[in-house]
């Protein structure tokens, strides 16, 4: 997955989200000078309907309760996370961002209104509070938490792909010493691998060959100019099954969603570590009952799977 570049503004101090004017529409008093969350249902392509829960929705901010919808920035297209449903229809979106973020909404009892954004202003419009939270395949970078809490639904490193039949033994990145990688110019693989390299290998140095696309780096494999190929697994899991027979996706327990997997988020306002906690919860329990790896089947993202909702674990 590429590491998308926000612009980062200094932090407001005290800045909060407006609050809103009334309670939903079905809610009744909880005692607390709030309404009790109504009942939400959505229906999710490939993973059936998402209902509120009672539970996991009491923990919701009230402004946002009494809302009961919830704004989202996201800049489309960017596959398989965003994605607008028509070319040319802008109001209009599809993909495994947007499909989580409804499902988790609806579980806390809301609705998810998204809005096309240009991408360099996600992060300084949540900061001004001009939507409630920021989605669409957004890295969570320890930089970005200066002004967001993020909600980490999923987490990305880097694939090794092979040829058929593992020849070389590959199993994790410390079999690439003495090998030759090939990889697309300028990607974090590129980076990384000459960094561990350096200080893990030793005498046995790995040999980092760059092309212009990934493509390309494959081809290279197959003509046995290199051992291996390493990219974004997400993106060779697809690789992989359209070479069967050729090259193999290496597969390390210990790493299941890739080396150095860095996770992604759904950002919120830091200020508003409460609504960053609901979508939490809210997210866990599409992981606890089994819709959560219903979407990410659904748009062949199981790779970046986690089996627990995190808060701010940026790696870098």
């Amino acid at each position: 997955m590429r590491i998308r570049l926000l612009a980062a503004a200094a932090v407001t101090a005290g800045l909060t989200l407006a609050a809103g004017c009334g309670a939903s529409d079905g809610g009744t008093s909880d005692g607390a000078g709030g309404a009790t969350p109504k009942t939400v249902s959505v229906t999710v392509e490939g993973a059936g309907t998402v209902s509120t829960d009672a539970a996991v929705a009491a923990k919701l901010p009230k402004d946002i309760r009494d809302k009961g919808s919830l704004t989202v920035a996201t800049n489309a297209p960017y596959q398989p996370f965003i994605d607008f449903v028509a070319e040319g229809k802008t109001d209009a979106f599809k993909g495994l961002d947007y499909d989580l973020f409804t499902a988790a909404s609806a579980r806390l009892g809301i609705t998810a209104k998204f809005s096309q954004q240009p991408f360099d202003g996600l992060v300084p419009g949540l900061q001004a509070a001009k939507y409630d939270a920021i989605a669409g395949g957004i890295t969570d970078k320890k930089e970005r938490q200066q002004v967001a809490t993020f909600v980490d639904y999923s987490a990305s490193g880097t694939g090794f792909l092979v040829p058929a039949g593992n020849p070389g033994g590959v199993k994790t990145v410390a079999e690439l010493c003495g090998r030759k990688v090939a990889v697309q110019k300028a990607s974090n693989q590129a980076k990384h691998l000459a960094a561990y390299s350096k200080d893990s290998c030793g005498g046995s140095a790995i040999t980092v060959q760059e092309y212009p696309e990934n493509p390309q780096a494959v081809q290279a494999m197959l003509a046995g100019n290199v051992d291996a190929v390493a990219a974004t697994k997400v993106n060779l899991v697809d690789t992989a099954a359209s070479l069967a027979g050729k090259a193999e996706l290496v597969e390390d327990p210990a790493a299941p969603n890739g080396w150095l997997a860095s996770p992604n988020g759904f950002g919120f306002l830091k200020a508003r570590k409460d609504l960053a906690e609901a979508y939490q919860a809210a997210l866990q329990s599409l992981v606890d009952d089994g819709t959560y790896g219903k979407i990410l089947a659904h748009w062949k993202q199981q790779p970046i799977a986690l089996k627990q909702i995190t808060v701010d674990k940026a790696i870098d």
